[in-house]
């Protein structure tokens, strides 16, 4: 945590075999004396593309969409969209664009971080760029498929996708500090960290890692870190925009691992679409339908300025582990949250 210069972070463990473990380290504000707990909620990134991909799935599963589903059928304007499946949007083959790789995308986000991004605009920013290979061959993790996938569940559901969440995964998992805002809404619900980035939007478009004299005044504790928690997360919609807590996180990952959302037959299906992101290398992670796995656990991670949350389980040693951090990305370019659960899951399963 101090190498990374974070404000705050909450690691929490699950184990029947060994046991339950939480802590948390570091303060609300930068320098401050409150403590960070448990029970405070922070924004949770692209762990909202498990949402998305889960309510997806359960429309393949009420008969309402096809996995081999050209997007054409739902969305004439996508490019290739006859030859993109429902499938490679899930899975990061569609080869379509990343928005939030636009240079005017995020100008904006500096000058302007209040703005109230619209997902139609986020959608034709994505579309407008030129696709990065023929859809099925290759994989590029784009945010564009998953605002994408999210105009397309309120399209078939008829109710806003805030609401699709409540009623299809907050509401029957009981996850009831798990929200997804309003586009206009840029809150979020007591209690709560300060959130805090120690680069531009601008500056860490290409490349996360800051410069060394940077790195170096952020660990010393030198450099004041933006505060970014006011920030509109409506610019990330279905790809990222979520908010939640750890102990929520280890519910809702157990459910989504486990099978609890889905029909036994779906839910093997999306856990063998996980495959390994570099073909080349079997054991990089793995990128499936809306699932990453991680050595031996299955979930997400997410990451917006000033946030970084990892949720992961282990459906076979019944093994969970989240973490978040109130400070991202670091300034050498990490996952802070993401680094603090490798050195949690190298601990666990160092026999």
């Amino acid at each position: 945590m101090r190498d990374m210069a974070v404000t705050g972070a909450v690691v929490l463990v699950r184990s029947p075999e060994l046991g339950d473990w939480a802590t948390t380290m570091g303060t609300r504000t930068w320098h401050g004396t409150e403590p960070v707990t448990l029970a405070d909620h922070v924004r949770v990134g692209s762990n909202t593309k498990t949402w998305t991909a889960t309510v997806v799935l359960q429309l393949v599963d009420e008969g309402r969409i096809g996995l081999e589903d050209p997007v054409s059928r739902y969305r004439p304007d996508v490019p290739n969209g006859d030859d993109i499946t429902i499938a490679q949007l899930l899975d990061m083959s569609s080869g379509l664009a990343n928005y939030t790789e636009d240079l005017g995308l995020n100008e904006q986000m500096d000058s302007n971080p209040g703005r109230v991004w619209d997902p139609e605009e986020l959608l034709a920013i994505g579309l407008a760029e030129p696709p990065a290979f023929p859809p099925g061959e290759g994989f590029l993790y784009s945010n564009t498929n998953y605002v994408l996938l999210g105009l397309i569940i309120e399209q078939l559901t008829g109710v806003p996708v805030e609401q699709a969440f409540q009623d299809r995964i907050f509401d029957p998992l009981g996850l009831g500090e798990t929200s997804f805002p309003a586009v206009t809404d840029a809150s979020i619900p007591e209690p709560h960290p300060q959130m805090y980035t120690f680069g531009t939007n601008v500056e860490t478009i290409d490349s996360l890692v800051l410069p060394p004299e940077v790195q170096a005044a952020a660990s010393a504790g030198t450099l004041e870190p933006m505060d970014v928690t006011d920030a509109n997360p409506s610019w990330g919609w279905t790809a990222g925009a979520g908010i939640s807590t750890a102990e929520d996180l280890a519910d809702y990952v157990e459910a989504l691992v486990d099978g609890c959302l889905l029909s036994p037959q779906l839910q093997e299906e999306r856990i063998a679409s996980v495959q390994p992101v570099d073909p080349d290398d079997p054991a990089s992670p793995g990128y499936g339908f809306g699932l990453a796995q991680f050595g031996p656990v299955y979930g997400h991670t997410g990451e917006l300025p000033g946030t970084n949350s990892f949720m992961g389980h282990d459906p076979v040693r019944d093994i969970t582990v989240v973490t978040w951090t109130s400070t991202a990305p670091a300034p050498n370019g990490d996952g802070p949250a993401v680094e603090l659960a490798r050195a949690v899951i190298d601990e666990l399963y160092a026999d």
